[in-house]
């Protein structure tokens, strides 16, 4: 094999309006050869089971060669990648400004366009995406109640499987009695705006779909949090779905209908000179990678992407300006931390493990920090066809969890962290608390 690339990972703008992009013989080719330098390098194997898939195909074909692997089996490969982005950012050797060019996710990505334009994506699929859609439940009173203990039931969950293809033992999230969005004053903290030299003063809170409607105690403690350090914020005031769950579907123009929607609005927040803070990493990425990619070109989508922080890395940010309180007061104990993939792929180190380690300077916390993916990857961990599969990916990771019996267990992806929690039941070794990482730094703080 030639020798890898040394320098850093650069991503080329995706080009999908291009008529080219949705060319399935030109996919094919490029898949081909990208496949075959996958085939002869096969760092990727561990990642997820894309690799395993195809490397299974090439080994069976007469001579080992990716040649002699049918197209049509080209889609079993695309079918196992959830655009975790893992592959490109940490494993591959080859990717721009190598010669070879080689963006394995993106390629995964073209492929499954095309599908969703033949109109091969069920109908169940493009459902389970449509998370607007079956949020909309959340925080009406009874219905909430009802529809979370039928969701409970076996009759239903087997109806589920049938219907939507959603396994029967995976786990669901709940709706909320109550949105995040409802419940909360859309502005708070101090009047007065301090602003550092790394740090905005002021913050704007992209909800996301997930915390409004399923887990709106997140946002809750990221406010509390806030307001701690006196940083005054806003609540986007208006919002829908990030996009990320119609990207992997490939419903490229319904992540085009989300954009249009979100970026003027978080457009005129960048420009005022906030912070712009999402809780759910897949969203951050979405407007600090995916979006920015498709739409290279549109300024106030960059001007988004400039502004856009994981609330950790904005917490350490404001430390490193000399602004953000350290009077905790309450121990953790042991914790066992998960970095999720789309937290990994942000390119702006652990600043999750470096709040951990921060409080850990003022109270006792044993930091256990797991870094691989649980397997969960959005609807992939729910679907009848890739659930097994999911908790065997993520195997390794409820064994690391369980490391010295944690106090807690955290991530700061909450789908991941449910899916370790549920992986961990079945090893055997159940977790004792299951928080998300801004609930631990709240009641670090003792609020």
């Amino acid at each position: 094999m030639r020798e890898g690339n040394l320098e850093a990972p650069t991503r080329h703008p995706l080009d999908w309006k291009n008529p080219e992009f949705y060319d399935e013989t030109l996919a094919l080719k490029e898949m081909e050869r990208v496949f075959d330098i996958c085939h002869g390098c096969r760092r990727c194997v561990s990642l997820c089971q894309s690799f395993p898939t195809l490397f299974d195909l090439v080994d069976a074909t007469d001579d080992g060669e990716v040649h002699g692997v049918k197209k049509e089996a080209y889609w079993k490969v695309v079918d196992q990648c959830y655009l975790c982005d893992l592959c490109y950012m940490t494993k591959c050797p080859y990717t721009p400004p190598h010669e070879w060019n080689l963006d394995f996710p993106h390629l995964m990505l073209r492929a499954k366009a095309i599908k969703h334009e033949k109109g091969q994506v069920h109908a169940s699929e493009t459902l389970l995406a449509s998370t607007d859609v079956h949020g909309q439940f959340a925080g009406i009173p009874i219905v909430v109640d009802m529809v979370n203990a039928i969701n409970k039931t076996r009759p239903m969950r087997k109806a589920m499987d049938k219907a939507l293809g959603v396994h029967p033992d995976a786990w669901m999230p709940e709706l909320a009695p109550q949105r995040f969005r409802w419940g909360r004053a859309m502005t708070g903290a101090a009047s007065v705006v301090t602003r550092g030299e790394r740090t905005p003063g002021k913050v704007a809170i992209f909800a996301t779909c997930y915390v409004n409607y399923n887990e709106p105690g997140i946002g809750a403690d990221l406010l509390r949090v806030l307001d701690h350090n006196q940083i005054p914020y806003e609540i986007v005031d208006k919002e829908q779905c990030c996009g990320m769950p119609k990207l992997e579907l490939g419903d490229l123009k319904a992540v085009e209908q989300a954009k249009n929607a979100n970026i003027p609005v978080l457009a005129r927040y960048a420009r005022e000179g906030y912070a712009i803070l999402s809780a759910i990493p897949s969203c951050t990425l979405m407007f600090k990678q995916e979006l920015p990619l498709m739409f290279p070109g549109d300024a106030d989508t960059q001007l988004v992407k400039a502004a856009m922080f994981d609330p950790f890395e904005y917490l350490i940010a404001r430390h490193k300006d000399g602004l953000l309180k350290t009077d905790f007061k309450a121990a953790l104990g042991r914790v066992s931390y998960h970095i999720p993939c789309h937290g990994r792929v942000q390119k702006i180190g652990k600043k999750t493990e470096e709040m951990f380690k921060l409080i850990g300077q003022s109270v006792e916390v044993k930091l256990n920090t797991v870094e691989r993916c649980s397997g969960h990857a959005g609807t992939y961990g729910v679907k009848t066809a890739s659930h097994a599969v999911a908790m065997k990916i993520g195997k390794p990771v409820f064994k690391a969890m369980a490391k010295d019996e944690p106090d807690f267990i955290s991530s700061d992806c909450a789908l991941a962290g449910h899916h370790i929690a549920q992986g961990m039941a079945q090893a055997g070794t159940p977790a004792k608390a299951l928080q998300h990482p801004l609930s631990l730094v709240r009641l670090a703080y003792g609020l």
